[in-house]
């Protein structure tokens, strides 16, 4: 049976506004950066929830919706993951990562220890879910990798647009965390991001960003 249809219309604005505001957006994701040194100081449960429902807002292959926002603000959970995180990066570090790899990560200076999974006041899991039982019936989800990617960029420009930092953490494999955070079989651990204020000495790694030009074409 279709689905019922609306209008939609853009809202109409001054002429220029446009270029105004693609300038003032690129000023602002200009200073987000992903933080790896955070404050523990507290932060309302409304703002994470307010960044949630932008993440839920993203679009999605036939509307499903394919992700899970799980939040984890109680200590000893957090120190659960952050003890199976380490546990897992320390093997890749030690012998799962090529040299190629390692020295890419060099210049930034991480390791396998990850004190933030503990300070952050808040660890949101994200989780795609390739497929739902429905009434007894596995119902599959379409383009679940895609769709969770969107959710996920969304919420992280909404945390940032909120004045708090994040990572994009992905400690390999992440199947752990679907057994702490007992998720069922039909989701998978897609990303791992802390979130809160970042410390008063926090510092981040002065990196050249690749040009736009490398990675814009026009046409053929």
């Amino acid at each position: 049976m279709p689905v019922p249809v609306i209008p939609y219309r853009l809202p109409h604005r001054a002429l220029g506004w446009q270029l105004e505001r693609a300038k003032m957006l690129l000023a602002e994701l200009e200073t987000r950066r992903s933080c790896r040194m955070f404050s523990d100081r507290p932060v309302e449960r409304a703002l994470i929830e307010s960044a949630v429902a932008a993440g839920h807002s993203a679009p999605s292959g036939a509307n499903r919706k394919p992700w899970r926002f799980v939040i984890v603000d109680d200590p000893a959970i957090k120190r659960e993951i952050r003890l199976a995180a380490e546990a897992e990066e320390r093997e890749s570090y030690e012998h799962r990562m090529p040299k190629e790899w390692l020295e890419a990560l060099e210049p930034i200076g991480t390791t396998w220890e990850k004190p933030f999974l503990q300070i952050a006041p808040y660890l949101v899991v994200l989780f795609r879910i390739d497929w739902e039982d429905v009434g007894g019936k596995r119902l599959k989800n379409y383009y679940p990798v895609e769709s969770t990617g969107l959710a996920a960029g969304f919420f992280i420009l909404a945390c940032h647009f909120l004045g708090l930092a994040t990572l994009t953490h992905t400690p390999s494999p992440m199947n752990f965390l679907r057994t702490i955070l007992r998720r069922p079989e039909s989701e998978k651990p897609y990303l791992l991001i802390p979130v809160g204020y970042p410390a008063d000495d926090a510092t981040v790694p002065d990196l050249v960003k690749k040009p736009l030009a490398d990675a814009l074409q026009w046409n053929r």
